[in-house]
């Protein structure tokens, strides 16, 4: 049985991959940075701060995974090694689970909004749209996650495959 040339990535296709992960997770550490700073500035009033389920995870600060993983592809790119993919694989399946609780978590926070302070009404809603925007996110880094992760499991089997005849 031949195998299939299809089912391998090619190398600039794994780069764009691994650098727009990058790209994607400073994009959420930026994003982390922002909310600590609009969320620290609240003013205590009488109903409280608005603290999302998001913000008290650092669940924007997870975006440090994504950069771990898009430096593990493109290590893995331009040192093909088994150990090297077997890593890159590793992170990227790491990224799919992360990204899939990232976004459980800020539907849950966009889903109730309970009431806040009139000073840190501008504040919670500012938060929320930011929300939005990383909501918007993380199927972009759950499917690039996942097409490494098929490629790279293709690439394995066939590197065992080749090992065994």
């Amino acid at each position: 049985m031949a195998p299939c040339m299809c089912s391998k990535i090619s190398p600039a296709d794994s780069l764009v991959l691994g650098a727009v992960q990058i790209m994607i997770g400073i994009f959420h550490v930026f994003m982390w940075y922002f909310l600590l700073i609009l969320y620290m500035g609240q003013i205590r009033g009488v109903f409280g701060t608005y603290e999302p389920i998001t913000y008290k995870t650092g669940c924007s600060l997870w975006g440090i995974i994504f950069i771990i993983a898009g430096v593990s592809i493109i290590r893995a790119t331009r040192h093909p090694t088994q150990g090297m993919i077997t890593c890159a694989l590793t992170t990227n399946i790491f990224c799919i689970i992360i990204a899939i609780i990232a976004s459980v978590l800020t539907t849950i926070e966009l889903s109730s909004f309970n009431s806040v302070s009139y000073r840190n009404y501008g504040q919670a809603k500012l938060g929320r749209e930011v929300s939005r925007v990383l909501l918007i996110s993380y199927p972009l880094e759950f499917s690039i996650a996942l097409t490494y992760s098929i490629f790279g499991c293709i690439d394995l089997y066939n590197s065992f495959i080749a090992i065994l005849h």
